[in-house]
């Protein structure tokens, strides 16, 4: 039997997901579909770091302040902040204030900036498991939070100087941009993406 719940509309959805509408926004338009290209798979990456220790609703509602203060995530812009954007960004309460995250998305930028355009598009969907080779969750038990190609984008990652990706960070990165298909089988929007 599967977890899957049905929502406001009466269409099943994974359970998560119908806790706001917020949620239920994310989850039938975004979670699990492909996301392409440097600038927003950076997006992705940085905002699955502040998430780590809170909720996904948290990072999801301050999304539009995170893009206005980190220059819509655009790698080249992010690169050139200084100190002086760091301390502003220590004081901006439209994101979260954790220095260590701050510094690693700037940090992170600078890194990737040395990267040839496409590159890290290229290395994070290298690690995108055969879909055949996944069985499809029914129960949110059946989904893990680490596997052994996180683990190994995690690593990939990290050696290539990218800061605050673990393999659990690694993991929802994948599922939210696509690599992976975590919604229940019986979910609406398992098979539309």
């Amino acid at each position: 039997m599967s977890d899957a719940l049905a929502g406001p509309d009466g269409a099943l959805r994974c359970p998560w997901a119908l806790s706001t509408e917020d949620y239920v926004a994310y989850h039938d338009e975004e979670w699990g579909r492909a996301v392409h290209g440097d600038d927003a798979l950076y997006e992705r990456l940085c905002l699955e770091a502040f998430q780590s220790g809170l909720s996904w609703i948290t990072i999801l509602r301050r999304r539009s302040g995170f893009r206005a203060a980190f220059a819509d995530f655009e790698i080249a812009r992010v690169a050139t902040f200084t100190e002086a954007d760091e301390e502003r960004l220590l004081a901006d309460p439209g994101i979260i204030r954790n220095g260590a995250k701050i510094r690693a998305t700037v940090a992170n930028a600078r890194v990737l900036t040395d990267w040839a355009p496409g590159e890290l598009d290229e290395l994070i969907w290298s690690f995108a498991p055969d879909p055949a080779s996944r069985p499809v969750p029914e129960r949110l038990s059946d989904v893990p939070a680490v596997t052994e190609e996180s683990t190994a984008l995690s690593k990939a990652l990290k050696k290539r100087g990218i800061r605050f990706v673990g393999p659990t960070t690694a993991y929802a990165l994948m599922q939210a941009c696509g690599l992976v298909n975590d919604h229940l089988a019986d979910c609406a929007v398992r098979n539309t993406g």
